[in-house]
């Protein structure tokens, strides 16, 4: 049985036989994979009522603890500054987080979780979890740790030549 990339592989070595496709045999899959992904992992964030951008913000806010400006949540979620910003607009809307002024400089914000938004996060993340942990069953747990480790290096790899254009 073979995948949609390997189909798209096979193809290609038909039009290009010369050409050395191993890139395409791994960008090819994570950007499948991560759009299968976001596409099913955000059904219960759905059921939620939010979407997989603002759980990031929810997460970020409860992980990282106390209050974070835009500009650190932005680097926390991998987000631009404007994205933030509209996501925090929806969840402030919503009551899952507050922003307080900075009492020094009036241009600065101070972004965390209501008490709300903590309940919220809480109740939410086990179930998440849980939905992501069968998302991947069918991976035995030695594979999903080398496949982890894995991207994990590709990760550091990426960010180090990457990083400093994406922020």
């Amino acid at each position: 049985m073979e995948d949609a990339v390997a189909v798209a592989l096979r193809q290609w070595r038909k039009v290009l036989p010369e050409a050395d496709l191993d890139t395409i045999a791994v960008i090819g899959r994570l950007n499948r994979c991560v759009a299968l992904l976001q596409q099913a992992t955000d059904a219960p964030l759905g059921r939620a009522g939010i979407n997989r951008a603002e759980y990031d913000v929810l997460c970020a806010l409860l992980r990282v603890g106390g209050e974070l400006t835009p500009g650190r949540l932005a680097r926390e979620t991998f987000a631009s500054g404007a994205a933030v910003t509209k996501r925090v607009k929806r969840l402030e809307e919503i009551g899952l987080v507050t922003r307080r002024v900075d009492d020094r400089d009036r241009r600065v914000a101070h972004l965390s979780l209501t008490e709300r938004g903590r309940e919220f996060i809480m109740r939410l993340m086990p179930e998440q979890l849980e939905y992501e942990t069968a998302l991947l069953a069918g991976l035995p747990d030695d594979r999903e740790r080398q496949l982890a480790d894995l991207l994990g290096e590709l990760l550091l790899m990426l960010e180090g030549r990457l990083g400093s254009t994406l922020a």
